[in-house]
């Protein structure tokens, strides 16, 4: 077994771990450990939301949950002789969940406590809880659903350079600040109550490895939030950056300082919900090496990977199409975002009639590997995406051809906060 150079211990809390915790980039993050190129290692990891959902039948703590602090990242780790201008190769070998920990979790977010994809269409706190069986995995609140999932790291990434991180911050401070144009509003303008369009550094709650005192006051005020994915890579979501895969990574700072974690048993193109993957505790093993000069040599601005040949195997597809129309008829121009979103909608108001409600559907479409395509992009003034739903992963058929002898009984409900 590689050597564990990150230890966490999800019975501690984020700031008692063996290990310190990060959750904001920063350049001057002190390494946690650090790793020759070619050598294995293994990194323990906390879920995305440092513990703070429970293995229970209440949403309270979806709805509750205190969004600063996360993610809870493992890292960094600084790999030799790596130098600014290199490229880190990343080798994911292997990933699972804690033997005593098998389990996690799916969340609806609260409108004004993170939102989600379809917010406006499902704003009340929901979750899911879920069975891991090696790569299976089942939940008792969304039954009828058996699947193997496509276990894989939802953030792995490097530190941006100082001169990076401030482009970071100007730029997403400049979207905040001018905010999104008639095209980029899903309903053609904006609302009081929808989410910001960018989140700028937040000193509350920010943790960087083991940096304290006044240092870690300063850093806390130009430290970049995690959510989004950027020129680092960081938190892209990609289900299929699983075991196999290989992964190009930009370095910008002397060892590199790679960071990892926010671990998903499973996840559909997209993770819509928000907390939309099966989030899990567990351990990841990796592989290093360092491409000198590899970013101008690649000509790499961003990171690029190569896929494992480790996936589940669906053959039976269910397509859902969507176009730049908006529900509420609004034409939209090439708008992807808006194709996705009824698509989506169309998939979960499918599935509805299966028994299941709503919510329990947007959960599935979110951890099931579903396959999202933007399929055409050309023909103006709609872009087509399409959301292909896997009938495998249900153990009752859901072939619209035999859609007209199904006995649609009650499958219950995703748990609500009590």
């Amino acid at each position: 077994m590689p050597e564990t150079v990150f230890e966490v211990d999800t019975d501690a809390p984020p700031d008692e771990q063996p290990d310190p915790i990060v959750n904001r980039w920063h350049p001057d993050t002190p390494p946690a450990a650090s790793v020759e190129p070619g050598e294995k290692f293994r990194v323990e990891c906390l879920d995305w939301t440092g513990g703070q959902v429970v293995n229970d039948d209440s949403a309270n703590d979806i709805r509750d949950m205190k969004l600063a602090p996360n993610h809870h990242l493992s890292g960094p780790i600084e790999v030799e002789g790596a130098e600014p201008g290199d490229v880190l190769v990343v080798d994911i070998l292997d990933i699972g969940a804690f033997p005593d920990h098998e389990w996690g979790f799916t969340g609806i977010f609260e409108l004004d406590n993170g939102g989600g994809f379809l917010t406006d269409h499902f704003p009340n706190a929901r979750k899911a809880i879920w069975d891991l069986d090696g790569v299976y995995t089942r939940s008792r609140h969304v039954p009828g659903v058996d699947f193997a999932g496509l276990t894989h790291p939802g953030i792995l990434g490097t530190a941006p350079s100082h001169e990076l991180l401030a482009e970071w911050n100007e730029r997403e401070r400049k979207l905040i600040e001018d905010g999104p144009t008639v095209e980029t509003a899903v309903n053609h303008e904006t609302r009081e109550d929808e989410p910001p369009l960018a989140l700028p550094p937040e000193p509350e709650d920010t943790m960087l490895g083991s940096m304290d005192g006044e240092e870690l006051e300063a850093a806390s005020r130009e430290a970049a939030r995690t959510i989004p994915p950027r020129e680092n890579a960081g938190n892209c979501d990609i289900k299929n950056l699983s075991r196999g895969s290989r992964v190009y990574l930009p370095v910008f700072v002397e060892g590199a300082n790679f960071i990892t974690g926010d671990l998903h048993f499973s996840q559909g193109d997209g993770e819509i919900t928000f907390c939309g993957a099966i989030e899990m505790a567990g351990w990841i093993d990796f592989r290093v090496d360092v491409i000198e000069g590899g970013m101008e040599r690649f000509g790499l601005d961003h990171a690029i990977f190569k896929p494992g040949n480790v996936e589940p195997q669906f053959t039976d597809y269910i397509t859902f199409e969507g176009y730049s129309v908006a529900e509420d008829g609004t034409q939209h121009y090439k708008n992807a975002n808006v194709g996705m979103r009824r698509a989506c909608l169309d998939a979960i108001d499918y599935l509805k009639n299966f028994g299941y409600t709503g919510e329990q559907a947007y959960i599935a479409l979110s951890t099931i590997p579903v396959e999202s395509r933007i399929a055409g992009i050309v023909d103006l003034p709609n872009t087509c995406v399409t959301v292909s739903l896997p009938q495998e992963a249900f153990d009752f058929t859901i072939d619209p051809d035999d859609l007209g002898d199904v006995e649609s009984g009650s499958k219950g409900t995703a748990a609500r906060p009590s």
